[in-house]
């Protein structure tokens, strides 16, 4: 599992530019569900303003109530089945999902993304139901945002992670999170993991989330609720793969997910029907939030499809990252030139009508056809606005009288979103008197025009319209490219913060960063009741070889040691150098036990080395004190404590072996080096 990011790394990434984050009514939903004392009628009211997550919000109520009981129909009872925390999730996720399903990475895929995204969090909702491993609606969040650090880093960086994501689909490439890291710093796993802390998810589902990508690596215990959420969110990243894949891949992914789901205890045929269950509910709800699906997969076809080679199956994360295809998402429209003529400049713009009229829309179109615009056109006021977040215009025109949604509601609502403020929007009006006018510019239109319509006056406010976009844009551009020096100085910050922390010779983290550390793992065992162990690793005579053959030879002997305690590390485990020839290991969800045969693995790694200086060969072992948190230490200086005077005591007994002044269940606690 990666490092978490620390919080000021976190902060200056998130100062640096768009960071993905909920905007609107979701923000606002966010904020009321944090409140102790909130009320559901409240909620209920907030929530009611935006149409769209009312219908999603009660899709999702009735995906999770009995058969025998009445649908959902209302938010109060949606909000009464769900509860605070997965709606305080749910609307955080589809907030994204409706702000960031376009964006300017050209080679992100935006609608795989969501597409599996929305798989895997049903996937996770259903086999939670059946497992009983977690919640079901707050899995099924924590499936929706599993992977929002990918998106974060497109947002952020889009022409870098463009460049980055084209490299790693090139054969023999490097794995993309080293990529990623060499490029900003830092990996789309540890910014996921940051942004769901950040987001107030539980500790648990973060843990859980960053381990799915890696589950051979766990060390939750087999049979407990972590160990269970993990298998669950597994399984469900299968799924996903397999509904956003084509169908030879389907073929070849379908045995891991057998297996995963063997792991899970699910008889093969029960996971068949769930996973048919899924894929009805992926193309449902795909369609729900418009996005563009493939053909469902044929999960009984798959299951009789036969055994696959398992190895083959298990495809890992990082492969599975570097096959999403470049998409040539619309390019953002460059401001008109006067020199080039403004007609080539608005090849790409974008206008929307909405009008209930034929004929309106029918000269409407012609005359914007001919100011060269791609036009688009709804009937009512409900498409206008679906249109709208979807195609993302230039330039609206839309009636005052409209069905479903009168053209000031309809101007009024996408004001309150990112995308709706960039539009420049003309009210079609029967009355030009001045309480008339008034009530337009107060909804938030730009310009109006009186019907009749007249083609004359109609170019002409386009063309009046067009500046105000063409200014935007210039403004936009100036903004972005602020964001991008932004974003860049952010990544040299970080890399100097790293420097900062990191000793140079061994390449490991150095004493700074492991009290810090430390102090964090500390923290979370005590919050969440979790064991914590550390070591205390001295090399043995290291002064004696620096008088005897030179620093050049001791800084060599530090440089294996590091390699060798780097190969015999678990996935988990953190080494620091905490001095001239000290190391800390801090070994998270680690009891005494475990600590003392890990720290037995890295012993044996360094008395296996040896060195050649001149005529003399130069032996390296270690003596190492192991300690495990405690219900009497009142601070993390008394573990470290601990863990020295097991060293020390290592020393006493000759060195070369693993001790500890604790309670093993042997007379003295200590591990004596093989002969």
């Amino acid at each position: 599992m990666p490092p978490p990011l620390d919080s000021t790394r976190f902060e200056q990434i998130r100062a640096s530019g768009d960071l993905p984050s909920p905007k609107g009514i979701a923000l606002a939903v966010i904020r009321l569900t944090r409140q102790q004392d909130v009320s559901t009628a409240e909620l209920a009211r907030v929530i009611g303003a935006d149409p769209a997550f009312v219908g999603r919000l009660i899709k999702a109520a009735n995906g999770l109530v009995a058969f025998s009981r009445r649908p959902v129909a209302s938010v109060h009872e949606a909000l009464m089945v769900l509860g605070l925390p997965a709606v305080r999730t749910m609307v955080l996720g589809f907030s994204l999902l409706s702000h960031y399903r376009r964006g300017a990475c050209q080679a992100f895929d935006y609608n795989r993304f969501w597409s599996a995204s929305l798989a895997r969090a049903l996937a996770a909702q259903v086999f939670a139901e059946r497992t009983r491993a977690a919640p079901a609606d707050e899995l099924f969040a924590v499936g929706l945002l599993g992977s929002v650090g990918e998106l974060s880093l497109a947002t952020l960086y889009p022409a870098e992670y463009a460049a980055v994501l084209e490299a790693a689909s090139r054969p023999g490439a490097a794995p993309l999170l080293e990529l990623e890291q060499a490029e900003f710093a830092m990996n789309h796993r540890e910014l996921t993991g940051a942004m769901l802390q950040d987001w107030g998810l539980p500790r648990i589902f973060i843990d859980a989330v960053a381990q799915s990508h890696d589950p051979e690596e766990t060390h939750l215990a087999d049979g407990s609720r972590a160990r269970r959420m993990l298998q669950v969110l597994v399984a469900a990243r299968d799924v996903a793969e397999i509904c956003v894949s084509d169908d030879v891949a389907r073929n070849r992914l379908a045995a891991g997910l057998f297996m995963d789901g063997a792991r899970l205890g699910i008889e093969r045929e029960c996971i068949v029907a769930d996973c048919e269950r899924i894929a009805a509910l992926w193309l449902d709800w795909g369609g729900l939030l418009q996005l563009e699906q493939p053909r469902a997969p044929n999960f009984a076809d798959l299951a009789e499809a036969g055994p696959v080679v398992v190895a083959a199956a298990k495809v890992p994360a990082v492969s599975q990252a570097r096959k999403r295809s470049a998409v040539k998402l619309p390019a953002t429209p460059e401001p008109a030139d006067a020199a080039a003529g403004e007609p080539a400049a608005r090849a790409h713009q974008r206008a929307l009508i909405v009008d209930d009229e034929p004929r309106t829309r029918a000269g409407l179109r012609a005359v914007l056809e001919q100011a060269h615009y791609e036009v688009h056109e709804a009937g009512d006021g409900r498409q206008g606005m679906e249109l709208a977040l979807e195609l993302q215009p230039q330039i609206m025109i839309l009636d005052w009288n409209l069905p479903e949604l009168d053209g000031p509601d309809l101007v009024r609502s996408l004001r309150q979103t990112r995308i709706g403020q960039a539009i420049y929007m003309i009210l079609l009006t029967h009355s030009g008197d001045d309480e008339h006018l008034v009530a337009a510019f107060d909804a938030g239109a730009d310009d109006f025009i009186a019907k009749p319509l007249r083609p004359r006056v109609l170019a002409a406010r386009l063309k009046a319209g067009q500046r105000v976009v063409r200014l935007q844009q210039e403004v936009e551009r100036e903004h972005e490219e602020i964001r991008h020096f932004a974003s860049q100085l952010a990544v040299t910050n970080r890399r100097l913060h790293e420097a900062a922390l990191t000793d140079a010779l061994t390449g490991f983290p150095n004493r700074r960063y492991a009290i810090d550390r430390i102090q964090q793992e500390w923290s979370a065992a005590q919050r969440w009741g979790r064991p914590l162990s550390c070591m205390i690793i001295d090399l043995d005579n290291f002064k004696q070889i620096n008088d005897t053959f030179g620093h050049d030879v001791g800084d060599e002997v530090l440089r294996s040691a590091a390699d060798a305690l780097r190969g015999a590390l678990r996935g988990q485990d953190v080494v620091c150098r905490t001095g001239g020839d000290e190391f800390l290991a801090i070994c998270p969800e680690t009891d005494l036990a475990h600590a003392l045969s890990c720290a037995e693995r890295l012993r044996k790694a360094l008395d296996s080395l040896s060195l050649q200086a001149g005529d003399a060969r130069v032996a390296i072992s270690a003596s190492i004190g192991v300690a495990m948190r405690e219900h009497w230490m009142p601070d993390v200086d008394a573990l470290m404590k601990q863990a020295d005077l097991g060293a020390y005591l290592a020393k006493q007994k000759g060195r070369n072996r693993v001790a500890t002044v604790q309670k093993t269940g042997e007379s003295d606690g200590v591990a004596t080096a093989a002969d």
